[in-house]
């Protein structure tokens, strides 16, 4: 686990490996950077600890990583802790009690903290105008960007920008280039071979390196290359519709790599899923015909059912189908076995009637409830998904719960 160093005599805080050498007796630790933070502490410029911040510790409950899992998809961009204590069956009062007591914060410290810490990397990594940089990184307006620099870097964004340094600006040919944080170790080759055995056709590629896909935002497409950039980070290129909320994109594209700075990302190096939906139709087909046909039937699915992206390259035509795309299949024409193609229906009818919540903001035991009344999907499967969506708890060993499987534990 990271531990951040805090150093009362200065007000900063440091990463480890940070050359600044305080007196011990004047040193705090701290697990997360936004706890230093809220404690009243700043980023030390020297090693840039916002760089490497990760979410939650592995050993938080469920209940805060769920919690924590529904920030970082933007549930408190538009709405109160009382509104997500609600989402979580809790009160607002008890939620920020659970945050203290673990984390350090309140819900909306953490929320704060954390588009603060993209939007920095974005005025270091970016030529982002600091309008398109505070809409990017989930602000509400210009004077609350302003206002949360200022308390978490004590400074301005336009004056953090003149500080960075000459090596942090990424160019692209076209799209928005950003780095992605990894601790090590970490297997890129054995995660990009993962995602190529399972790439659908059509919505994935695999090629010299580089995981290509399809997204849709807002029922915009968009597309997405993610690659090695370098000892301690991969290189995301975004080419998107807008701007706006890319600190969404970024933190999905990062759990889709398994380099997410959600709960257990950084200790299980699991592939996570672009869209939960269809992480769960490729589970549940691949557990009936074997990756191969699966890729085959699914690459047909797509081809019919999905929305059709023109012009882009390396294969790439179509935007994986909606739930609703999908609650009426017909045998046989994809492939799917009857059977196989009523799951798939079931499946599509679940999420979109909200009987399966495939968001993260459920329970472990409640996901797996709610996939495993789904006909045709079983325990195993139901479990694989939940697994890719992030979900703790759901490997069990020997009567006991295995929370942080190695990737080999989902090659299956």
């Amino acid at each position: 686990m990271t531990i951040y160093s805090a150093v009362r005599t200065t007000g900063i805080y440091c990463r480890p490996g940070c050359g600044a050498r305080p007196r011990a007796e004047n040193v705090r630790t701290f697990a997360l950077a936004a706890a230093a933070e809220a404690a009243g502490y700043r980023a030390c410029l020297r090693c840039r600890p916002y760089r490497i911040a990760r979410a939650v510790g592995d050993d938080a409950p469920e209940l805060v990583c769920r919690a924590v899992r529904l920030i970082i998809d933007g549930v408190l961009d538009d709405a109160t802790e009382e509104a997500l204590g609600a989402r979580l069956g809790v009160s607002a009062r008890h939620l920020r009690r659970m945050f203290h007591d673990h984390l350090g914060m309140t819900p909306d410290q953490f929320a704060r903290s954390r588009r603060a810490h993209f939007a920095r990397r974005l005025l270091d990594d970016s030529d982002l105008s600091i309008g398109e940089v505070a809409f990017a990184s989930g602000f509400g307006s210009l004077r609350q960007f302003n206002r949360e620099m200022r308390t978490v870097f004590r400074a301005p964004p336009r004056e953090l920008r003149e500080r960075r340094r000459r090596g942090d600006r990424l160019t692209a040919d076209g799209g928005l280039a950003m780095r992605m944080p990894f601790s090590a170790p970490y297997d890129w080759p054995g995660v990009l071979s993962f995602l190529a055995a399972r790439a659908i056709p059509g919505v994935e590629t695999v090629a010299a390196g580089v995981y290509r896909r399809t997204i849709t935002l807002d029922g915009a497409a968009g597309l997405l290359e993610i690659g090695p950039g370098g000892e301690d980070h991969l290189l995301l290129r975004a080419h998107l519709p807008y701007w706006e909320g890319v600190i969404h994109v970024f933190e999905r594209a990062s759990r889709l790599v398994g380099v997410g700075t959600g709960p257990g990302s950084a200790a299980a190096r699991i592939p996570g899923a672009w869209g939960p939906f269809e992480i769960a139709v490729h589970t549940v087909v691949a557990a009936e015909l074997g990756h191969a046909a699966a890729r085959e039937s699914l690459g047909l699915l797509v081809r019919r059912h999905g929305t059709p992206v023109a012009g882009l390259e390396h294969g790439l035509t179509h935007a994986f189908p909606s739930p609703e795309a999908l609650v009426a299949l017909d045998a046989g024409e994809h492939g799917l076995s009857a059977p196989l193609a009523e799951s798939v229906g079931a499946l599509a009818w679940a999420v979109r009637s909200g009987a399966a919540d495939l968001d993260g903001g459920a329970p472990a035991a409640e996901l797996l409830a709610s996939l495993t009344a789904v006909p045709g999907v079983d325990l195993a499967a139901a479990r694989h998904i939940a697994l890719r969506l992030g979900a703790s708890g759901v490997l069990e060993r020997g009567g006991g719960t295995d929370t942080t499987a190695p990737l080999a534990e989902v090659r299956r």
